[in-house]
């Protein structure tokens, strides 16, 4: 198989006009991956994770849009920002029983939280998206989920 190096740059008026930027308007998921290490233990729990441990958390993070006229949804950038600020930076190194709100550490618990914080920043900086899913990591093979159906059902 011969590979083929392109010989010209597109350039945007020339080769690709502005109203071609934005091939569709599906609404389309945006996912991005953060990890952030922090301790923990439960509270009135029969085993090993009363004590004092720590994990490697991954944090996937996912917003549902419409691409703009330049054809993107939710820029990368963006959605980085905001969870940095929000989740990441506020727990990576951190002891998770006094750096969250009262609660017992479970990912159960964290996910809601992380969600709330996420929602009020998009809500303060005007994205728009929709917060669809967020799935967090405490181990390579477990896991939480919560999605905005989740959150919005009434209880």
């Amino acid at each position: 198989m011969a590979y083929e190096l392109t010989s010209t740059i597109q350039q945007l008026g020339e080769s690709i006009q502005p109203e071609q930027l934005r091939y569709h308007r599906k609404r389309v998921l945006i996912t991005k991956e953060f990890t952030f290490d922090a301790a923990h233990h439960l509270h009135a729990y029969e085993g090993k994770c009363r004590e004092l441990h720590g994990h490697t958390y991954r944090l996937q993070v996912t917003m549902q849009a419409r691409p703009n006229e330049i054809g993107l949804g939710v820029d990368f950038s963006v959605i980085k920002r905001i969870v940095k600020a929000v989740v990441v930076d506020r727990l990576d190194h951190h002891y998770l029983n006094t750096t969250l709100p009262p609660m017992n550490t479970t990912a159960e618990n964290m996910i809601v939280w992380m969600y709330e914080q996420i929602i009020m920043a998009m809500e303060k900086e005007h994205i728009e998206a929709t917060l669809e899913r967020l799935i967090l990591h405490e181990t390579p093979t477990s896991y939480v989920e919560i999605t905005r159906e989740a959150m919005e059902e009434n209880e």
